[in-house]
């Protein structure tokens, strides 16, 4: 048995019983009651309030704007996964273009100086956002580690538009966080920011200077 088991064991087995959660009122935190479209105009301005991009896009037409992004921000060595949906559909539209795709799913040691220096862009999914904060959520993987949203100068996010709720506490419950939270969920809320202490702000010292969401919208009309 190890320390950890052992310690929980005694926790378990107290004389005056096991120990059970208190009540509690978790209204503060939750039940904002807006609508979808609430909830995406709020997210939407939360985030440009500090610099980040939105794009809309239709399910179907995503890529194009896509590769209108990749070209407007002249960015020429993209980084991105290989199995999730997002990174194949991409990789099928841009194969052959201007931009050379740059595999993100291998051992950071063997390409962490081409990553830091030579990469201009990453490119991820996401599982979902938070209207309150303006925020997005992650769940980094092999396939998408968290270095290709954290240390690119440009990091690209694609959103489901019905995957906005209202708060953080609404995503960990919705998701069972308390039955399988992730080993590193990753919070964003925009480019990387931060200030001296005359409290001047700069964008982009340790991590993107810029941030763009792809909202992918399932109706046709946007």
């Amino acid at each position: 048995m190890s320390v950890r088991d052992a310690i929980l064991k005694r926790l378990r087995e107290r004389a005056d019983g096991a120990l059970v959660a208190p009540e509690s009122d978790f209204a503060v935190v939750t039940n904002r009651g807006w609508s979808r479209g609430e909830r995406l105009e709020r997210f939407e301005r939360l985030l440009t309030s500090v610099h980040g991009e939105v794009v809309h896009a239709s399910r179907d037409g995503w890529t194009t704007a896509l590769a209108k992004v990749l070209v407007d921000k002249g960015v020429r060595r993209l980084t991105l996964g290989r199995k999730h949906p997002v990174a194949v559909e991409a990789r099928e539209a841009l194969v052959g273009g201007e931009v050379e795709l740059v595999d993100a799913d291998r051992d950071i040691e063997t390409w962490q100086r081409e990553l830091f220096e030579t990469v201009e862009a990453g490119l991820t999914s996401t599982r979902g956002a938070i209207a309150e904060t303006g925020s997005l959520w992650l769940w980094p993987t092999p396939d998408e580690p968290r270095l290709v949203s954290l240390v690119v100068p440009l990091h690209i996010a694609v959103l489901d538009a019905e995957a906005v709720e209202d708060t953080l506490f609404d995503v960990i419950e919705r998701h069972g966080w308390a039955t399988g939270m992730p080993t590193n969920a990753l919070l964003i809320s925009g480019p990387s920011k931060t200030a001296d202490i005359e409290q001047t702000l700069a964008y982009g010292v340790h991590g993107p200077r810029e941030l763009v969401v792809l909202v992918r919208h399932a109706e046709e009309t946007i």
